[in-house]
């Protein structure tokens, strides 16, 4: 049975629409997503960077041991604890040399007491020789009696002085043993945290001989103070003077840049095999209220300020493309190319001085595939992870 001619017609309108439909469709051109960054006015810095990580130091860092080996008989600290300049931190057996510090007291005693014996004696014979010189003028004493009475004053005299020494020796000995006993002992140098110990009561411990390095007993850090080595190109180094601006990011506190200096600029060149020739650049915090935030040994990244500048236009560095050209999409929603003059820059934003204005978009995914002048795009609100 035939069809209605209405019907026939109705089914041959559908289908010249659907084909229109998808002949529309396939010219229609595809849409690139692209993400765009506003151009605003800020600040701009020109900075270079550490060619490698650096890391946080403390300004003083003393790795202790006991000038003289010996048992340990007392630790009174564990890691971690904070000490005071000159707390004790560890101590050796030093009975011996206890028994010889009451000796040698002992012995320096009896030297003073037989100088002040014999000083007293000369005294004596001082005063009878005074005499003796009297009754001599006098007439009253022949010569040879005044010779004696001389003579003896002189020789206790020079007995009470060479007494005298041998006490003054007695002390020093006294002194030496003393010395003797501090160095088994082991007191902190200065304030600070005990950061590792490395020994036992009851273990023995011995110096490092020449040449033969040994593990510090004891690992002591002021960290009240601190700072971060990074290495910097040679090439760039030269720009790097003591005192400049710089800035410190940490990759355990993301997020967060800590105003700091260049301290000092080391006065040689590293040279390691199979990497690039580096100055080693000490950089400190700015506000030592920061150090309470960093850890010794955190890995740490150093941006050094060469020049900046406030309140200039600015559209992202990542947005630059060769010959220092942008993207930029028209009211149709294609992309333009524009040239720039740029300004300084760094790693974040590039100063531009003509080509764009504020407040038009710029895109930023220009590494994506058909991200072209020409382009038809749309924006993308977010890049995609």
């Amino acid at each position: 049975m035939a069809l209605p001619k209405s019907v026939r017609i109705a089914i041959l309108a559908l289908l010249i629409a659907v084909v229109a439909f998808f002949a529309w469709r396939s010219s229609r051109p595809k849409l690139v997503p692209v993400v765009f960054a506003t151009v605003d006015v800020g600040r701009v810095e020109r900075t270079i960077a550490n060619t490698r990580a650096g890391t946080v130091q403390a300004c003083r860092r003393a790795k202790l041991a006991p000038p003289s080996g010996g048992q340990i008989v007392s630790l009174p600290v564990h890691e971690g604890d904070r000490v005071r300049a000159g707390q004790l931190l560890l101590e050796l057996w030093s009975q011996n040399g206890v028994a010889q510090e009451r000796m040698a007291q002992e012995q320096a005693r009896g030297a003073a007491l037989h100088a002040q014996q014999l000083c007293g004696n000369a005294d004596i014979a001082d005063r009878d020789a005074q005499r003796a010189k009297q009754l001599h003028r006098d007439g009253l004493l022949p010569d040879d009696q005044l010779d004696r009475a001389v003579s003896s004053a002189r020789t206790l005299r020079a007995a009470c002085d060479a007494a005298r020494a041998e006490a003054q020796q007695g002390e020093a000995g006294v002194q030496v043993v003393r010395a003797n006993l501090t160095r088994t002992a082991l007191r902190a140098p200065f304030d600070g945290v005990v950061a590792k110990i490395n020994g036992e009561v009851g273990e023995f411990t011995t110096p490092s001989p020449p040449g033969i390095p040994t593990p510090p007993v004891i690992d002591l850090i002021d960290d009240r103070c601190l700072y971060v080595t990074a290495p910097i190109d040679e090439v760039d180094v030269a720009q790097v003077r003591v005192g400049q601006p710089a800035t410190i990011t940490v990759e355990a506190l993301p997020g967060r840049r800590f105003p700091a200096r260049v301290r000092r600029v080391a006065p040689y060149v590293v040279d390691v095999e199979k990497q690039a020739r580096t100055v080693d650049v000490e950089v400190e915090l700015a506000n030592p209220a920061d150090a309470k935030t960093f850890l010794v040994g955190y890995s740490a990244d150093v941006e050094i300020i060469l020049d900046a500048r406030d309140n200039v236009v600015r559209v992202p560095t990542q947005a630059l493309r060769e010959g220092n050209r942008v993207l930029v999409a028209n009211a149709a929603g294609v992309l333009e190319e524009r040239r720039v003059d740029p300004g300084i820059a760094n790693w974040a934003f590039t100063e531009v001085r003509g080509g764009v204005e504020r407040g038009q978009k710029v895109a930023v995914s220009i590494e994506r595939q058909g991200v072209v002048p020409g382009a038809h795009v749309v924006e993308e609100t977010a890049q995609k992870r």
